[in-house]
């Protein structure tokens, strides 16, 4: 049987509660356990404490670290926590859940990230789209030949909650600050879903707007990747505009795959339809997936994902290392909106 791992946690914001949810699922499985929570107001970390059987409560995170000393730490607090947080624990030797978006900038990113491997740390990224089952379907279905050579791939992102004075306020308010936005906190998923699905990318070209007026960065863009294997794949993004869906934040939008020999569509209520090349049918492919929490219940499948890892010495995703090529793209994709030229990858010797 697998040691319990002991599982320490940071953060009660919006997005904490699945996460919260996912450990209290695997602490039932018996496979964590919850020993401490912290959060600078010790009332709510009190609270989640309570609600998810977390055995003890702190406000200060070293303190939380130094007399606890969990296995591993899930940080699930804002970016600018995210450097100071992830260097104590590499440096008392704690592997490390860091949501995204890692770090404000991709040069503390990559300051971090030398750090990390200095001392043979752990640090995994929380980047939950791949994990969300319809990727995992459609890149077995791709990978299976099922419509041929993959030639392009177009995503159009439309959750429909970036509208008037009032948009994110009531989940996420944070996201009215945020001077990059559509790309550094929602498209940057699909950076990493699309090189899951078709390989490394070579080029990207892109033009970013701001549509609404009471934020602060970019809501709504176009972007255009090339990849070095020759497909090509385009990310339409608009957080105004909304999507038929039951939940427009279930997928958060619609993708269609097109290959030699077939096309694959996902709707936004997550099913997937294939039609061949030559045909006007659709044929809906089964699959079977949990339609819990967020996104599939990606979170589960992420946090379980680490456990398998850190108990078994399953192959790990998504580790900051490997995360930096996503915050590399994420940077050239800014540069060429602000340039308005394609920019040109480097990233295997990066």
């Amino acid at each position: 049987m697998d040691r319990k791992l002991r599982v320490a946690t940071t953060g009660t914001g919006y997005f904490s509660q699945f996460h919260y949810r996912a450990w209290r699922r695997l602490a039932d499985q018996g496979r964590v356990e919850l020993v401490a929570i912290c959060n600078r107001t010790q009332s709510s970390a009190v609270e989640f404490s309570e609600r998810y059987g977390v055995q003890s409560v702190f406000s200060d995170f070293e303190t939380m670290l130094e007399q606890t000393k969990p296995d591993l730490v899930d940080i699930i607090t804002p970016p600018s926590t995210h450097p100071g947080f992830v260097t104590m624990a590499v440096d008392r030797g704690i592997a490390a859940i860091c949501q995204k978006p890692f770090t404000p900038s991709l040069q503390e990113a990559n300051s971090l990230v030398d750090h990390i491997d200095r001392n043979s740390g752990t640090v995994v990224i929380h980047e939950n789209f791949r994990f969300q089952p319809w990727y995992e379907k459609l890149a077995e279905l791709i990978a299976s030949g099922a419509i041929g050579e993959p030639y392009q791939a177009t995503f159009k992102l439309r959750p429909g909650d970036g509208q008037g004075a009032q948009a994110y306020l009531d989940r996420q308010p944070y996201f009215q600050q945020m001077e990059r936005f559509l790309v550094h906190e929602t498209a940057i998923h699909l950076i990493d879903t699309l090189r899951y699905l078709f390989g490394e990318m070579s080029a990207v070209y892109a033009e970013l707007v701001k549509l609404n007026p009471v934020i602060a960065g970019e809501d709504a863009g176009i972007i255009l990747f090339d990849f070095a294997n020759g497909r090509r794949a385009i990310f339409d993004g608009n957080r105004l505009v909304d999507h038929k869906a039951g939940n427009r934040r279930l997928t958060m939008g619609e993708m269609c795959i097109e290959g030699s020999n077939g096309t694959l569509i996902l709707d936004g209520d997550g099913a997937i339809q294939l039609r061949a090349h030559g045909s006007n049918e659709w044929q809906e492919v089964a699959y079977e997936w949990n339609n819990e929490d967020f996104g599939g219940d990606c979170v589960y499948r992420v946090q379980r994902h680490v456990v398998d890892h850190l108990q078994r010495g399953t192959m790990l995703v998504n580790s900051a290392r490997e995360y930096l090529t996503n915050l590399r793209i994420e940077e050239a994709i800014y540069q060429s909106s602000m340039s308005g030229a394609k920019v040109n990858l480097n990233l295997t010797s990066a």
